[in-house]
């Protein structure tokens, strides 16, 4: 009751608020022609007031949309951590940890080597991620939420331009949670700094942010007794008590990220012709650090007495193991582009991307020698066709190596839009991947956690189609893989966990099916989003649960004479058993087993959900079937998924 009592003391200046004037739209303000024309609108005595249109939104690849204030079931979808419909993806139960994949196509690859590591990355901000912006005036964006104990997570921005062609902006996302499990922490922070310009004539544009990430985790290795959690024993109701494998761990991903794009008009005027020159920068530095001060693990159990533990074998230390992984990276793209306007655009360009993955150390086996660095240097050439006209939109790319290390891209985009309610995407990649350096390269004080390989790439093959419809959307993939990587446990002692790198030579086959509809009946709507998707492998590779959904059940009306917009209901999701991916905080990564199963159980939310003004308020109760369906709900198979929890929250957006 007492959340409850503090959640209305915090609506009343709200619903005060909300009999003032709310920010106009493209449909109940008119425009100035002077604001149309210079896109920042300059209020008089005659509102000209700048509508939400003149807020924009632009991607890496000129990609543009408007600010939306609105309340959509979409936007309940993505108030979450990542700030994104995390369909597919299956949470851990502390705010700020990683995330389980339930839908394969999910993962997106370059043939570029990544630093590895990637259940740390989830929450990690990549240059697809940042945006640009331009906007008519200061606009500020609040995000608070609480999370499952002891802390809060914000995301606080502000974009301004100082003129119509030079804008600013800054954001810092901090979360930190204490979670109901022992040694659970979550104290992350994601800063970006970005901005954007283009000189008066518009011969010149260029886009460069600034990226500083700290995600800091406890890591507990799971809980040990399955039992224990399954029995329905009121004392661990308390999470706390149940025991895990590591009660003072913790891993730690850091980067800095300096980058930008920016390209030149050579002629002086826009015409049927032109030509560009084009130059992308990317400079980055990062580190992985896994650190476990006590080694065993000791605990006590009626049925066996005291047990002491070491879940990832034997070490070469008796304490304070300290791994950390050093990375660094830069990346160059210089291009000229040939623009018609009939034809579309031809890019020619040339790309030098070097890096360095190294340790402080070199570890010498009886059997092998594990060196500290991994150091290379790719010169790849390509092009690119971009045709852009009436209704089709198309981008073909194809890049290989020149260097010694080879490695291609084939990426083909075609879209075609029937009408404002109707398209149809086509997307075709063929990949020669060079393997990550997680897999080729890795040191730690765990005896069994070193190697050094040097894997075949990559082969991947994919066909996406995706069908937006104002009857239904669908999407269909169908991939072929080859020389697949993945880490496999070779440990046959119970509770010890030795993962090494391996690759599989033999083809895999995936098809995934994704349907979404919804149903509307007056203030009645039915949200259905259903996932089918198959493996086709001699061996259990990639593991994923052949039946995803999830179904909201809601109802919205504007209330207090429209002054608020009300929206309640109840979301059901499930994902069929399947043997998931474990997780392993030592490689900060996801290994495949084929021991237990987990899946099968349903989840139900409660939300209430209100908009006034350009204030979103967000309040659930997540789970709430916990307590009556059985404790048998796991996000890996060490590691529990969420109980039952009320949260509060909400979007603020202030426009100056």
């Amino acid at each position: 009751m007492a959340k409850f009592f503090y959640v209305a003391i915090f609506l009343l200046p709200l619903f005060a608020l909300a009999q003032e004037k709310d920010l106009p739209t493209k449909e109940n303000v008119a425009v100035t022609n002077k604001a149309k024309k210079s896109k920042l609108a300059e209020p008089s005595k005659n509102d000209s007031i700048a509508t939400i249109d003149l807020y924009k939104i632009i991607t890496l690849q000129h990609d543009t949309t408007y600010v939306d204030t609105s309340l959509t079931i979409q936007k309940e979808y993505k108030f979450n951590y990542l700030r994104k419909d995390n369909f597919g993806l299956l949470p851990f139960s502390n705010e700020g940890q990683t995330f389980n994949t339930l839908q394969y196509g999910l993962n997106k690859s370059t043939a570029y080597p990544s630093f590895g590591f990637a259940g740390k990355h989830f929450n990690y901000l990549e240059v697809d991620d940042i945006k640009y912006y331009n906007v008519a005036t200061p606009m500020t964006e609040l995000y608070f939420k609480t999370v499952m104990e002891q802390g809060q997570m914000i995301d606080a921005f502000i974009t301004l331009n100082t003129s119509e062609r030079l804008n600013f902006s800054i954001g810092y996302r901090g979360l930190r949670s204490l979670g109901k499990y022992v040694n659970q922490l979550s104290s992350n922070g994601n800063f970006k700094f970005m901005t954007s310009y283009n000189t008066s004539n518009e011969r010149y544009f260029l886009k460069a942010h600034f990226t500083g990430q700290d995600l800091t985790n406890g890591e507990n290795g799971g809980i040990v007794s399955l039992e224990d959690f399954e029995g329905g024993d009121s004392e661990f109701d308390d999470r706390a008590r149940l025991d895990v494998y590591s009660l003072d761990a913790t891993s730690i991903l850091k980067g800095n990220r300096y980058f930008f794009d920016h390209y030149f008009r050579i002629n002086k005027e826009k015409g049927g012709n032109n030509l560009y020159i084009n130059h992308q920068f990317n400079y980055e530095n990062k580190f992985f650090e896994y650190t476990q001060p006590t080694i065993i693990t000791t605990i006590t159990t009626p049925a066996q007495g005291t047990i002491r533990l070491s879940r990832f074998g034997t070490s070469y230390r008796s304490s304070n193991i300290n791994d950390k992984t050093r990375y660094n990276r830069m990346y160059n793209k210089v291009g000229a582009t040939y623009e018609n306007s009939t034809l579309g655009q031809f890019q020619f360009f040339i790309e030098d991307f070097r890096y360095n993955y190294f340790y402080n150390r070199i570890i010498v086996n009886p059997t092998n020698t594990v060196q500290n660095l991994l150091s290379d240097e790719f010169n790849v050439v390509g092009g690119q066709y971009t045709y852009q006209k009436n209704n089709w939109n198309g981008r073909f790319l194809f890049s290989s190596s020149i260097s010694d290390q080879k490695m291609s891209t084939l990426d083909a985009n075609l879209s075609y839009k029937f009408d404002d309610r109707n398209n149809v995407h086509f997307q075709y990649q063929n990949l020669s991947k060079v393997p990550d350096h997680l897999f080729n390269l890795f040191q730690s004080s765990y005896v069994d956690y070193n190697w050094s390989n040097n894997f075949k790439n990559e082969k991947i093959n994919s066909l996406t189609v995706n069908a937006n419809t104002q009857w239904a959307s669908a999407s269909l993939q169908v991939s072929s893989l080859k020389n697949h990587l993945y880490f496999f446990n070779e440990s046959t002692v119970a509770d010890t966990l030795t993962v090494k790198p391996d690759q599989y030579s033999k083809t895999i086959n995936y098809v995934s099916l994704k349907v979404s509809k919804e149903f509307k009946f007056r203030k009645w709507a039915l949200d259905n989003t259903v996932l089918y998707q198959k493996a086709d492998q001699e061996d259990d590779i990639l593991n994923v649960p052949q039946l995803v959904t999830r179904n909201t059940l809601y109802y919205s009306d504007h209330l207090f004479k429209k002054a608020l917009f009300l929206q309640t209901g109840i979301t059901f999701s499930y994902f069929s058993k399947f043997y998931a991916n474990d997780y392993n905080p030592v490689i900060g990564d996801f290994y495949i087993q084929n021991q237990r199963e987990i899946g099968g159980f349903p989840t139900f939310d409660f939300f209430i959900n209100a908009k006034i003004r350009q204030t979103r308020v967000y309040l659930k109760a997540e789970h709430f079937n916990s307590s009556f369906t059985g404790n048998d709900f796991y996000s890996a198979p060490n590691y529990p998924y969420r109980d039952f929890i009320v949260r509060f929250g909400l979007v603020w957006n202030f426009f100056s």
